[in-house]
């Protein structure tokens, strides 16, 4: 559409749109800094283990400054704002450092270190939902795609070479290596991580764009998709994670029932499945991925029959472990206001651990170390808040899907377990579940769900 100007002589001036000046987003330096919050989440565990090791120690919270930035100019700009679950979360971040220093371990170090997870990573979530639109959630995804190709090669290389080969690296150039025990004899790979669980916790983000830019294609080239699912099918053997294959099982799952609410999207999903299982059975017969398909089935079968398989998985590991934090185990008794914020995380494990190495001083699972480090009250509070905004971002992308408007409740797909109970203790698991909540509240704001109308039309093509 041209622009007319009336001059003073009542004759118009018309201007071509190619002399349009875009009007610059005011948020613009805040998206930058969460796209470097989120390639810093990427590549921390290269920087600990390749590039600069002896810095691994610092390396630990490179992301920190950024979150510190971030909250502090979204706060003094007005963008964020205080709301129930941001204030109460906030309140006993502070709280927990006075009962800490006063009646906790003690230890300055680790108290602020637990800290910083409840006062500024926490509210990034609320900065991503707030400046991210549509535009800035498809451009993560693309750059979660092309990611995918080159961590997929590393995984490979990882898996076939010995843990004393430089890709296979250890934090701080340990050259015991950074695998995990997997199965055949073959360890699971880190990629660019520090461990292993980044891998899944990376690849469990890929999964949900991957199923929308196929039922969207032409928000997206068609040969970087080709790739990055390959990219996926690759990477779940080379994982030997089973955590990842439940995950891509799990979205699988929340893109059929969407297709229950919108039947013009069963042809494609259909298609797709098909294309992803004929995928699958090419690369298995391809001698790179034969052993890697061997070796993780031989560990789903071997944890199958110690666990029972998802039920174990899902069921034992997950909902078990919650409920055990609630009931609390014979000799888990804490204190009223906890052992101290932070001793439950690893840093709180090296410190307070008298040199032992322990990295778990309180429980692996995440509800019990936060009820034992900050106490029941405050404990039970935080896991409420917790499942509390999942449910209202369940609520709100499952709205969204009866619109019409799929990217919500697939990211859902993976945030629902990752926002509700993911392990905050753990810098990299911290940083995946603050950015998936982040992208998740994002696609509900009021300009995510306009420009989302204009994408279904542009593909509208693709779904006739």
């Amino acid at each position: 559409m041209d622009i007319k100007i009336l001059n003073t002589s009542y004759s118009t001036i018309t201007l071509p749109n190619s002399f349009k000046v875009k009007k610059q987003d005011p948020n613009l330096i805040i998206k930058q800094g969460i796209y470097i919050y989120f390639l810093l989440l990427i590549l921390e565990g290269a920087l600990r283990k390749w590039f600069l090791p002896g810095l691994s120690g610092p390396l630990l919270i490179i992301r920190d400054p950024v979150a510190i930035w971030l909250v502090y100019i979204t706060w003094r700009r007005g963008i964020l704002k205080a709301n129930i679950y941001l204030s109460v979360i906030v309140v006993i971040g502070f709280v927990s450092i006075f009962t800490t220093l006063l009646l906790g371990h003690g230890n300055l170090i680790v108290t602020l270190f637990g800290a910083r997870v409840l006062l500024f990573h926490f509210p990034i979530i609320f900065v991503i939902g707030k400046v991210f639109n549509r535009e800035d959630l498809i451009k993560v995804g693309k750059i979660a795609l092309w990611i995918s190709i080159p961590m997929t090669v590393l995984l490979a290389l990882q898996f076939y070479s010995p843990q004393t080969a430089w890709v296979n690296r250890g934090v701080g150039g340990d050259m015991k290596g950074a695998g995990y025990t997997g199965a055949l004899g073959y360890s699971r790979p880190p990629g660019t991580f520090s461990f292993t669980t980044g891998v899944t916790m990376f690849y469990s983000l890929l999964a949900p764009y991957i199923f929308y830019f196929w039922l969207y294609p032409k928000n997206v080239n068609r040969l970087l998709l080709i790739a990055s699912t390959l990219a996926l099918l690759g990477a779940i053997p080379f994982s030997i994670s089973r955590g990842l294959f439940f995950q891509v099982l799990l979205t699988a799952i929340f893109t059929i029932l969407a297709t229950f609410r919108k039947p013009q999207y069963i042809g494609k999903l259909i298609l797709v499945l098909i294309t992803v299982f004929i995928a699958f059975l090419v690369l298995s017969q391809t001698n790179v991925f034969q052993k890697s398909i061997e070796a993780f089935t031989t560990r789903l079968t071997t944890a199958s029959k110690d666990e029972g398989g998802v039920k174990g998985t899902l069921v034992r590991r997950q909902i078990g472990g919650l409920l055990l934090a609630l009931v609390g185990a014979p000799d888990f008794n804490p204190p009223f206001f906890g052992y101290g914020i932070g001793m439950g995380t690893n840093v709180g494990g090296q410190l307070l651990g008298g040199g032992s190495g322990k990295l778990y001083l309180i429980a692996e699972g995440e509800w019990e170390r936060t009820i034992g480090e900050i106490g029941y009250l405050f404990g039970l509070t935080v896991i409420f808040i917790r499942l509390g905004f999942t449910l209202k971002l369940f609520i709100g992308s499952y709205k969204r899907l009866a619109a019409g408007d799929l990217l919500p409740w697939l990211l859902l797909s993976y945030a629902i377990l990752e926002v509700s109970q993911g392990n905050w203790a753990q810098p990299t698991s911290l940083g995946f579940s603050v950015f998936d909540g982040g992208l998740v509240l994002a696609s509900l704001n009021p300009s995510s769900i306009k420009k989302a109308v204009r994408y279904r039309a542009i593909n509208s093509e693709a779904l006739a």
